[in-house]
C-alpha cells in the first residue's frame, strides 16, 4: 500500500472502494462536489406513502389509480371518446380539476362529462361539486352507469348536442 497515495480528503476517502487499487489516485483529483451530500438514514423527507403528499398531489395520485381502474361504464365512454373519435372533440380522463376529479374532460367545449352509479342519486355532494365546476366556466352533463351501457347511441346523441349548444 505505500504505493498508493493516500486522497487528500475526508470527502474524497468516502468515494472509494475498500482495497480498489488506483482508486486513490482517481480520488485525488476529485476536487468539488455539485450539490450537499444525500441526508443521513431518518432525517430527509417523508417517502410517499407515509404521508408526505401534497393535498393536489394526492389528488393526482388518486386520479391516476381511477384511470387504471375504471368502471365498466366509464371503460366503455372511454372508448366512444378517446384520440378525437368524437368529431375531434379532444377528450381526458379522470382530471383533477380544483378539488375534484371529473370523470371525462373536454376543454376545447369546456365540457365535463360524468358517469354515474347509483351512489351519485339525489347526492347533496354532486350538488355543490357541480356549482364549483360551473363557476369555473364547465357545463356538466351526468349519464347514468346502466344508460352507458344499454344505450350507448342515446348517450352519444346526447353528448353530441351538448358539444354542439351554443354557449352564452
Amino acid at each position: 500500500m505505500a504505493d498508493q497515495e493516500t486522497p487528500s480528503s475526508d470527502a474524497a476517502r468516502l468515494l472509494l472502494p475498500r482495497g480498489e487499487k488506483g482508486a486513490a489516485v482517481f480520488a485525488k483529483n476529485v476536487t468539488s462536489f455539485t450539490g450537499p451530500p444525500s441526508p443521513l438514514v431518518g432525517e430527509g423527507a417523508q417517502r410517499a406513502d407515509e404521508g408526505a403528499l401534497s393535498a393536489s398531489s394526492k389528488l393526482l395520485h388518486h386520479a391516476r389509480e381511477m384511470r387504471r381502474e375504471p368502471t365498466e361504464a366509464e371503460a366503455r365512454l372511454w372508448l366512444m371518446l378517446r384520440d378525437r373519435r368524437f368529431d375531434e372533440f379532444k377528450f381526458r380522463r379522470q382530471v383533477p380539476i380544483g378539488p375534484f376529479i371529473a370523470d371525462f374532460v373536454c376543454y376545447g367545449a369546456k365540457l365535463i362529462v360524468e358517469a354515474d352509479g347509483s351512489q351519485h342519486a339525489e347526492s347533496a355532494a354532486d350538488s355543490v361539486r357541480d356549482a364549483e365546476l360551473r363557476r369555473r366556466g364547465f357545463h356538466l352533463i351526468r349519464f347514468w352507469n346502466n344508460d352507458i351501457l344499454a344505450r350507448p347511441d342515446e348517450v352519444m346523441d346526447a353528448l353530441w348536442t351538448a358539444l354542439h349548444e351554443e354557449r352564452s
